[in-house]
């Protein structure tokens, strides 16, 4: 076991190269069982997520071959498993997106309830629904069996627009008889990746980027090349890092596009950026001061899917709070237990007032102070860690084990824009 020991109150300045995205890494590792060529597979994240359905692909007959870092060649041409290792669904929540390719490509799927974030419950009834209406059978008992005779399109409309719910749905009905309509679907850059990704396969998906999908499907995929795009989850978290450290960064390898939807809420605290090419840079000159609504009323930072403020940052963006002068109401919609680490940051010294699992209202600026923390999820831990580096004196934090599920190298690439950051080994 880990630990991370950080010395606050050291601003990060210096330049960073955004990681490729884990939500679109995860579908995409699974979509190459779609295919018995061999499929390559750039800007993979090294992060503790990717290694277990990377190990997940080995242990159903997978040959997977590191090419350098980063890079991946896969070749399903030999599935001899289509139960999934419990030990390692168990670990990941996106070992659900592997049901959807199991199914189009051998008709069956045995896995355990996936593991992953402890933020609340989250629900896999729309992935039953879905394929479902494909044609799928689905027993629970324990364990999720899934089987199909054939896969036939549908006009599905899903119950609510989940993100690894429209992943899985989409390539089932990649390689299904006929067209499928899907309604309500997520839409968000790593749903699109991973359309664009099937694409390249030889899959027939319009509608990319938008809540309605049509997909007409094909008898058989080939294999691709295929470039997965930059976090804006991770570019979020150091957006937000440099400007509650009071430092300045420039981020490497970003889409302006999929940027867009963070400014409006990073205002709200009076943070702003400049963007030249696919470079952003965060100034050391944040006036880090509420920006209040019309009528001098409080504002809110609240979450929504695609091209709203993603649920993901909202972690973050309470931390940062903590250090901006004035009050702001944070809205997390979507996890009712992803607001409860905010007793960390109370203890820490924090003005927060828990009004339910879902809203906390942040006064600031406060001064925090080092303390002894536990990470719950990846994005509460990152926000602990930016915590922590506000801080005054050493904080530790445990069960680092879920922040590196989600961010690469994170430690090196602390300190390397100045961060006084240690991972130690602890019994």
């Amino acid at each position: 076991m880990y630990e991370y020991v950080i010395d606050g109150g050291y601003p990060i300045r210096g330049t960073v190269t955004a990681s490729g995205n884990k939500n679109a890494a995860l579908p995409c590792l699974a979509a190459t069982l779609l295919t018995k060529e061999p499929v390559i597979l750039h800007n993979i994240p090294e992060i503790q997520d990717t290694n277990v359905m990377i190990d997940i692909l080995k242990a159903i007959g997978a040959k997977v071959e590191k090419l350098s870092k980063n890079n991946w060649k896969i070749q399903c041409e030999n599935v001899k498993n289509i139960e999934l290792p419990g030990e390692l669904t168990k670990k990941v929540r996106g070992s659900i997106v592997f049901a959807g390719p199991l199914l189009g490509r051998t008709g069956k799927c045995e896995m355990m309830p996936p593991g992953g974030d402890v933020i609340g419950r989250r629900r896999v009834d729309t992935h039953f629904l879905a394929l479902e209406q494909l044609g799928a059978n689905i027993h629970v008992n324990g364990h999720f069996s899934f089987t199909a005779a054939k896969l036939t399109g549908a006009d599905i409309f899903l119950d609510e627009a989940s993100v690894t719910a429209t992943e899985n749905a989409v390539m089932a009905a990649a390689v299904a008889d006929g067209k499928t309509i899907l309604q309500n679907c997520a839409s968000e850059p790593h749903v699109q990746d991973v359309c664009k990704m099937l694409n390249s396969m030889g899959a027939k998906i319009s509608g990319i980027g938008s809540n309605i999908l049509t997909i007409e499907g094909v008898p058989e995929l080939h294999g691709c090349e295929f470039t997965i795009g930059p976090d804006y989850i991770e570019i979020g978290s150091y957006i937000g890092m440099a400007a509650a450290t009071r430092g300045q960064i420039t981020i490497k390898g970003i889409r302006p596009e999929e940027i867009r939807p963070l400014k409006y809420s990073f205002a709200k605290l009076g943070i702003s950026w400049r963007i030249d090419g696919d470079e952003l840079t965060v100034p050391n000159t944040q006036e880090l001061k509420v920006n209040s609504d019309l009528g001098n009323a409080i504002p809110k930072i609240d979450d929504m899917p695609w091209p709203g403020f993603p649920a993901d940052l909202t972690s973050i963006m309470t931390v940062v709070a903590t250090q901006v002068e004035g009050t702001v109401l944070i809205f997390e919609k979507m996890f009712e237990s992803r607001m409860f680490f905010v007793d960390k940051l109370i203890s820490m010294g924090a003005k927060i007032t828990l009004c339910d699992p879902h809203r906390a209202v942040v006064s600031g600026p406060s001064m925090l102070h080092g303390d002894h923390l536990v990470s719950p999820d990846i994005r509460a831990g990152m926000a602990m860690v930016i915590a922590a580096m506000c801080a005054h004196g050493t904080s530790r934090i445990s069960n680092v084990y879920q922040i590196e599920r989600g961010y690469e190298d994170l430690v090196g690439r602390l300190q390397a824009l100045g961060a006084k950051i240690e991972r130690v080994e602890v019994q």
